[in-house]
């Protein structure tokens, strides 16, 4: 599959790469503006020249203006590539919208409450091209709940039951979306202006580097001999991958170009290997440091430091993975697959001797760690790998590379710029109307404030909500509707768990069908069945939907308030129950497994995953019984077979 073909189904399935190849002059414009762009941001973390209102608002006008002129309001019709005179219009009008701001801060300032007509003309312009921007390169799902929430503010005092309220002036609910720090211009924009536009930039420049290609070769290096060597390779990448991606589709196009043919021509069935694929790259957005730039906002959202943010998911995510690994092991096993052979490795002499390339991800993993702000984290690890990449001619940026690299990042962080945006709306209303209490109130209700019910319905709100939505939009969006219900019953779960369980259904939403965007692109990839694919994806990625109900009932998993002896404890019965599920699911351990046997096995595993001393005996005792039982048959029949 060429270059065109994966770009071709990257467009389909993230809109994020379905941008305009423009020619001649508007390509040097667009590249000069992109760089630009990238410079400003930079510029305004060294030196914090702007009030935050104002950096914010700048942030935003240079998104639009190149959104506008870079996607095409309709992905697929005649003259995609060229750009229609009203895009240079609501392009100038975006660019204008952030501007007004720049050049009138003071006197908006001193005019709070009392805002003229010309503020209310140009607030009304900039919440209906946020929404057409979103709506571009993020989709309509997210727009859609935006202008359901608009109306909902406006027509409060017409809603049923507990949503009704008094209902919101225009003039009011632009002066809330556009002139204070609780809309467009609030929490969601402002990390985007900072922590994640230069996370975004640092992955850019990684990836200038080769360092993509390297996770590739050092993935295979490390496990292409096991069993099954290529679907765990997979698994590796796309963890690794996670780090400089915030997308899923993305992650999947990347690795899964290289990697799904190779699981296919190994044995595994064309389903089964872009499910592997599918449910590997989402996880790559619940793996520490980045997690799709999720992890800023939770840090933000959550008042948390960022360090303890990023050890709290740090098991779960090893859990995640070790999950799908012991789903891809037996189902080789019960194929008779292979590895790799020497020969369709890479040498290891070439591996160990690029392994300076990896350097900037342990060094910003260390600056994170060390109590740095995620900001000069992230300027510090641009820094290093500029630093790192002149150890040697290959890796070395040119200054075209470097030119290459601001592009390409400052075009990479606009679908967080729409969607930060597009979901500040969201929560401008939540934060006007208190409809986020009244959302929890209202889940409470149903499920009689008992802690199971809450929690099945909030994955079931947390699964539609982050339908067809990126990472950042899509967390933004459970956590303001989703989450406080977690947060408000009697027993409250932690905070942070609460925050992590709607990030972790918002994200699986991406392999769950109907809209399982990153379970079909790896379909178009594998040409497998897309909703076959999207089924197999959810067995394979089974541990996401059972490790968050986990940290819920005992947050040791995700390290408050325990010790490390009770952490690893959890850990281990966690993992051993997952071998239990994973066996139970592909009908394989030592042998094959028939139906009463795989039944057994994945309640034995359950028992090890929930937690109590009671269920852990039970687990620890059938799975026992039953790796004993299969270790005998083995014997058996081994000693039965001819000499």
């Amino acid at each position: 599959m060429n270059q065109e073909q994966l770009e071709e189904i990257m467009g389909q399935y993230d809109r994020d790469f379905a941008y305009r190849r423009l020619q001649g002059f508007m390509r040097y414009f667009t590249f000069a503006f992109a760089v630009l762009f990238s410079v400003y941001q930079l510029y305004v973390s060294f030196f914090t020249p702007f009030p935050d209102q104002v950096h914010r608002a700048v942030h935003l006008s240079f998104g639009l203006g190149l959104i506008f002129l870079l996607y095409p309001a309709m992905k697929r019709r005649k003259g995609h590539n060229q750009i229609p005179w009203y895009d240079y219009i609501f392009a100038l009008l975006g660019v204008g919208v952030g501007l007004y701001w720049f050049f009138n801060y003071e006197a908006l300032f001193n005019r709070i409450g009392n805002f003229n007509t010309t503020d209310f003309i140009v607030g009304g312009i900039a919440i209906i091209l946020v929404l057409m921007a979103a709506l571009r390169i993020v989709g309509i799902p997210i727009v859609a709940i935006a202008v359901a929430f608009l109306l909902y503010a406006y027509f409060g005092e017409y809603m049923p039951g507990f949503l009704e309220h008094r209902g919101v002036s225009v003039e009011r609910l632009i002066s809330q979306m556009y002139f204070t720090s609780e809309g467009i211009l609030g929490t969601p924009l402002a990390v985007s202006a900072t922590f994640i536009f230069l996370f975004i930039l640092f992955g850019s420049f990684l990836d200038r580097t080769g360092v993509g290609e390297y996770f590739n070769d050092f993935s295979l290096w490390i496990a292409g001999r096991r069993i099954g060597g290529p679907a765990k390779v997979t698994i590796f990448s796309s963890a690794l991958q996670g780090t400089i991606s915030g997308s899923s589709v993305a992650n999947v196009v990347t690795s899964g170009a290289f990697t799904i043919p190779l699981m296919k021509r190994l044995g595994y069935r064309p389903e089964f290997a872009a499910a592997v694929e599918a449910s590997s790259s989402t996880g790559g957005q619940i793996m520490p440091p980045v997690m799709g730039a999720a992890a800023f906002l939770m840090a933000e959202f959550t008042d948390t430091p960022y360090s303890q943010i990023a050890l709290s998911a740090m098991i779960p995510a090893i859990l995640f993975f070790a999950g799908i690994w012991i789903m891809v092991h037996f189902e080789a096993k019960r194929l008779g697959l292979r590895g790799l052979r020497s020969d369709e490795l890479p040498k290891s002499k070439e591996v160990l001797q690029k392994l300076y390339l990896l350097i900037p991800i342990i060094a910003i993993i260390g600056f994170l760690m060390s109590g740095f702000s995620p900001l000069r984290s992230a300027i510090y690890g641009i820094l290093s790998i500029l630093v790192v990449a002149s150890f040697r001619k290959a890796s070395r940026m040119s200054f075209n590379d470097i030119l290459l690299a601001l592009e390409n990042g400052a075009r990479s962080a606009l679908g967080v710029v729409a969607a930060t945006a597009c979901a500040g709306i969201i929560v401008g209303v939540v934060t006007l109307t208190g409809i986020g209490l009244k959302f929890a109130n209202g889940l409470l209700d149903l499920s009689g404030g008992m802690l199971l019910p809450t929690l099945l319905m909030t994955m079931l709100a947390s699964l539609v909500l982050g339908m067809g939505t990126p990472t950042t939009a899509n967390y933004i969006i459970t956590s303001t509707i989703a989450a406080p219900a977690l947060v408000a019953l009697d027993v409250p779960v932690p905070l942070v768990a609460a925050h992590m369980f709607v990030f972790y259904f918002g994200i699986v939403a991406d392999i769950t069908p109907p809209v399982a965007l990153a379970s079909f692109a790896a379909s178009g990839i594998a040409k497998s069945k897309p909703m076959k694919t999207g089924v197999e994806s959810t067995r394979v990625a089974i541990a996401a939907f059972i490790i968050p109900f986990v940290f819920v009932y005992q947050p040791e998993l995700l390290l408050i308030d325990t010790t490390w002896y009770e952490a690893v404890f959890v850990t281990a019965t966690a993992m051993i129950g997952m071998i239990g599920v994973g066996a139970g699911l592909i009908g394989y351990w030592m042998r094959q497994m028939n139906w009463i046997e795989r039944i057994i096995a994945v309640a034995a595993g359950l028992c090890l995953i929930v937690p109590g001393l009671i269920t852990d005996i039970i687990g620890f005792g059938v799975l026992g019984i039953m790796y004993i039982i299969q270790l005998v048959q083995n014997k058996k029949h081994a000693s039965s077979l001819p000499a």
